[in-house]
């Protein structure tokens, strides 16, 4: 056995010495603290070096801070100078074409609305036609900084971005100039490259363009509801009125709608919407009062205005028959085309009496395209007058089957021309076509008083002709009216556009008759109606009935006749009128007379050396408004 190891229970061999083969002392004690101090050195070594990190970092961090200073400020700078090339790289864009577009307005003579024409309801105005307690209220309720602001609301623009970027709901709150902007120079899309170019356009447009040039334009464009883009079409959209009548209150009020166009439009007709408008009406006041923009008894005096109904009616009907009448000579004497003046934004002011063609419209409905037959309810006396009246015997006045019976009325001045009323049937929308203007209505004995008569231009023709329009039938009785001078009948007294006037009508006279001619048919019709004014009855069988009344201020044409309307391919055919066209031809005759000139009254022109002309006057008169 070897004495020199001694093999352990663990199976370790231990030498004599006590060390193990390995040559490491045995674990005791002494060995676990050496291990602790191992440990220590480390944590002490961990140490040493996050001092001396902090120490570097100590020494570096200005330096480091000025570098990012650096970097930061270089960027600043390349945003900046992005920012000024792509400033200087804008163009402020042209309106829309839909934005440019314009309807143009028709008018009667005393300027009450008609009607219009063109494809978006919508006139251009001078700043100087809006009221500046109206540019104020617009202003109070869309942008209060407008006259001081840059043409952008950073904050606005920046909700707008957060909203766009984190899907939210889309924020409003631009400025009057970013409004116009959006509205007639681009799209109105919600993205961050769109609302960069309108932010970079506005500011742009505010340092080239003056607040009263970027305000105008808003305003001419901005949308109202109702259809009504703009300040002038909503004026009369909702007030009836030009935007220069606009009251303070009535300002107030559109102010408030541009918020909700859409909503607001039915203020008026719906109360929960009128309530809440109400409410947003006071607010704007309430703004204006604060900013001096209307004085404290303005405020305290203001009424919330009443608007006109909502939807409108039909606008078709009537007064159809006279816009075409205008529109076509209005295109006439511009050199345009008709569609190009419904785009073009002019205000057409016609000779038209609208409340004299009301009356008109109203008359000539009794009984004017009904189916009528034998039965009139007339007695035989009344029936046998009437026949008289029109010419005819009583036993040829019969009707059988269904009539339709159409009117005519035409009214002018006389040496002058303008068409007071041009009634050519009864509704525009089922008959186009114009009975007073284009129709032809077999004369009869209408022209007897022009028989044998030497005629000139442009009557030349006039007795030779079977069947003359009813407009040119009361053109020549105007002229026996006129003391033998022919006025061109007329419908388009003024043209303007943007405050301009770019046509004024004046009237074209010549001498179509022998004034001892005009003189003769003058004495001859007042000795034979033994009234004022002056009036002729003829027809032309059973199936026209014509009456003429005139005096130097008016000439009043009525022309009825009858058919029977066309069914499926068979087409209309005359037809005799019915017992009651003499009454109705008599009450339409004296029924406008009196709207437009009165109840006749004075003097017997039959015992005048001038019959025809009012006492002393030896040339006719001209009766232009």
């Amino acid at each position: 056995m070897d004495t020199g190891a001694v093999t352990g229970g663990t199976g370790v061999a231990v030498t004599a010495d006590g060390r193990g083969r390995g040559g490491s002392p045995g674990r005791g004690p002494g060995g676990g603290r050496h291990g602790a101090g191992g440990r220590g050195r480390l944590m002490a070594g961990l140490r040493r070096r996050l001092v001396r990190r902090r120490i570097r970092i100590r020494r570096t961090r200005g330096r480091r801070l000025r570098r990012a200073l650096v970097v930061l400020l270089a960027l600043l700078a390349n945003l900046v100078g992005a920012a000024v090339v792509a400033y200087h790289l804008t163009k402020i864009p042209e309106p829309h074409p839909e934005t440019a577009m314009q309807s143009t307005v028709f008018v009667d003579d005393h300027g009450d609305y008609l009607g219009r024409r063109g494809p978006v309801d919508r006139q251009e105005i001078p700043l100087s036609q809006v009221p500046r307690y109206v540019q104020e209220a617009v202003i109070a309720a869309e942008n209060r900084s407008f006259r001081t602001d840059t043409g952008i609301s950073p904050k606005a623009i920046a909700r707008a971005a957060w909203a766009t970027v984190s899907g939210g709901d889309r924020q409003g709150g631009s400025t009057i100039t970013q409004q116009y902007v959006k509205n007639a120079l681009l799209s109105p899309e919600q993205t961050l490259s769109r609302k960069a170019r309108e932010a970079l356009i506005s500011i742009k447009l505010d340092r080239t363009r003056s607040k009263d040039e970027i305000l105008q334009g808003y305003l001419n464009t901005v949308y109202f509801g109702r259809g009504a883009a703009g300040i002038q079409s909503a004026a009369r959209n909702y007030f009836g009125v030009d935007a220069k009548d606009l009251t303070v209150s009535q300002g107030a009020a559109l102010a408030s709608v541009i918020n909700i166009p859409s909503y607001y439009e039915k203020a008026g007709s719906d109360p929960k919407v009128t309530a809440k408008l109400v409410d947003r009406w006071e607010w704007v006041l309430d703004a204006m009062a604060d900013s001096g923009a209307i004085t404290s008894a303005q405020r305290a005096g203001a009424r919330f205005p009443a608007f006109r109904f909502y939807p409108p009616g039909d606008t078709d009907g009537q007064r159809q028959y006279l816009i075409d009448a205008a529109a076509s000579e209005a295109a006439d004497r511009l050199g345009i085309t008709e569609d190009q003046l419904a785009r073009g934004g002019y205000t057409v002011r016609t000779t038209f009496d609208l409340t004299a063609q009301d009356a008109t419209a109203e008359l000539a409905a009794e009984g004017t395209d009904k189916k009528t037959g034998d039965k009139t309810g007339k007695t035989a006396e009344e029936k046998a007058a009437e026949a008289k009246a029109g010419g005819k015997r009583p036993a040829e006045v019969k009707t059988s089957g269904d009539v339709r019976v159409h009117t005519a009325v035409v009214a002018l001045v006389p040496g002058d021309g303008a068409v007071r009323v041009l009634y050519g049937g009864a509704d525009y929308a089922s008959q186009p076509f114009n009975d007073a203007r284009d129709g032809a209505v077999e004369a009869g004995t209408a022209l007897e008083p022009f028989s044998g008569m030497k005629l000139l231009a442009p009557l030349t023709r006039l007795t030779r002709t079977a069947a003359p329009t009813p407009l040119r039938l009361a053109s020549a009785y105007a002229t026996a009216a006129a003391h033998g001078v022919y006025a061109t009948p007329y419908t388009v007294a003024k043209i303007t556009r943007a405050g301009r006037t770019l046509y004024e009508a004046h009237p074209r006279t010549r001498t179509a008759m022998k004034p001892a001619d005009a003189g003769m048919i003058t004495k001859l019709l007042y000795s034979e109606s033994d009234a004022l004014p002056a009036t002729q009855t003829g027809a032309a069988g059973l199936r026209t009935l014509w009456r003429t009344a005139y005096d130097e201020r008016l000439t009043l044409t009525v022309a009825l006749f009858a058919e029977h309307p066309a069914k499926g391919k068979k087409a209309a055919l005359p037809a005799p009128l019915p017992y009651t066209a003499g009454s109705r031809s008599l009450s339409v005759s004296e029924g406008v007379w009196s709207k437009i000139v009165g109840t006749a009254e004075g003097h017997d022109p039959a015992a005048e050396p001038n019959p025809g002309l009012p006492t002393g006057q030896t040339k006719p008169i001209l009766a232009t408004r």
